[in-house]
């Protein structure tokens, strides 16, 4: 089945009105609010000392004014360490960044901006920024992407929940089916968590065997990604997905053995299940893991005075930037045809929802260094 290729794990391109691009300021609020946690993490690895030509390189950049943003955040926060060095006569900074998505990533929108974001450095730092280079590392980043000991630091935000494929073990003919759902909902049985968990623990343990391949000796790597509370009850926009997506079943517009044979390739861990990938695996010490708790609409510039209308508001913020990372997936299992009209009914349940509860997302910040 498509869905248990890494082909259509992408988000929307373009500059449209669905398209990522136009989508993102969800992701754009958490990159901000973890910016502290960033800088003091960079000022621990370069406390004393800068490389002469710092290698960063971002996991899951995507597309859109966001890839920058994290390149801009990166300059920042070096140019004030490198101004607090007791240091005058070094040399200009030097970057060079490497951002890293799918192959089918919409990198032509990043790079179109470049021009101008060159500009607005050389206004912004003058001599104090030598060259910077911005390069595109297409590839999963479930596997390796780079020489051995050529990065200084790793980056990836809102993306590790993204699984290489969805579980193997929920793979249609084996017997065992998530009825229903397109993720783990409280009506799943335990093995389709197992299945979920046992996914999770492989793929990242791959990540951080590569990464550590990759690394400086010394290197570190941040890391933000959607969790889950082990305490709380699992919704998830992809569980409430599902039941738009069960309401169509039922009306003959969509095939049941379709809905049943789907299932997300995310997965939202617990910070001891990270903890458990991390110390098994090996390579890395683990400095900070916070868990942050966010609301599904953050990033969402509301009016005060709107009243009632918040509700519908918040739900079709959070459709429009779910469709934006899941559409090229649903559209690979169910076809274009009926894209607006789910997305339409998963807005109604999201207001039903609002109405009902707050929704929160649990957030996983980490940094850790390669021993």
């Amino acid at each position: 089945m498509a869905t248990t290729s890494t082909k259509f794990i992408h988000a929307n391109g373009g500059v449209g009105e669905t398209s990522y691009a136009n989508n993102s300021s969800h992701q754009s609020k958490l990159i901000s609010k973890v910016k502290p946690m960033l800088e003091q993490s960079i000022r621990s690895l370069y406390s004393s000392s800068l490389p002469s030509c710092l290698k960063v390189a971002d996991l899951g950049c995507s597309s859109g004014p966001n890839a920058l943003k994290l390149v801009s955040d990166i300059i920042d926060i070096v140019d004030s360490i490198s101004c607090n060095l007791d240091n005058h006569d070094h040399e200009p900074l030097a970057f060079q960044f490497f951002l890293n998505d799918q192959f089918r990533n919409d990198f032509n929108n990043i790079f179109e901006s470049l021009p101008r974001f060159y500009e607005r450095l050389k206004e912004e730092k003058g001599e104090r920024l030598g060259s910077c280079f911005v390069n595109a590392t297409p590839g999963s980043f479930y596997g390796t992407l780079f020489p051995n000991n050529s990065i200084d630091l790793f980056h990836s935000s809102t993306s590790l929940h993204w699984l290489s494929q969805a579980p193997k073990g929920l793979a249609k003919g084996s017997g065992l089916i998530n009825k229903g759902n397109i993720y783990i909902t409280s009506t799943s049985p335990p093995e389709v968590y197992q299945a979920y968990l046992d996914q999770f623990q492989h793929d990242f343990g791959e990540f951080l065997r590569s990464r550590a391949e990759e690394l400086v000796q010394g290197g570190g790597m941040f890391l933000l990604f959607l969790g889950r509370d082990q305490h709380s009850e699992i919704v998830t926009p992809y569980g409430i997905l599902g039941l738009a997506l069960n309401d169509m079943v039922s009306e003959g517009l969509i095939e049941e053995e379709k809905l049943d044979s789907i299932n997300m390739p995310r997965y939202g861990a617990t910070p001891d299940e990270v903890k458990q990938v991390i110390d098994s695996e090996g390579s890395f010490t683990l400095q900070k893991l916070e868990a942050i708790n966010t609301s599904w609409d953050e990033g969402l510039n509301k009016n005060k005075n709107n009243g009632n209308d918040d509700t519908n508001t918040s739900a079709d913020f959070i459709a429009k930037y779910v469709r934006a990372t899941t559409e090229p997936l649903i559209k690979a299992e169910f076809g274009e045809g009926i894209i607006d009209e789910l997305f339409l009914r998963y807005r109604k349940k999201l207001v039903m929802k609002l109405e009902q509860e707050k929704l929160e997302y649990t957030n996983l910040v980490l940094f850790m260094t390669k021993k």
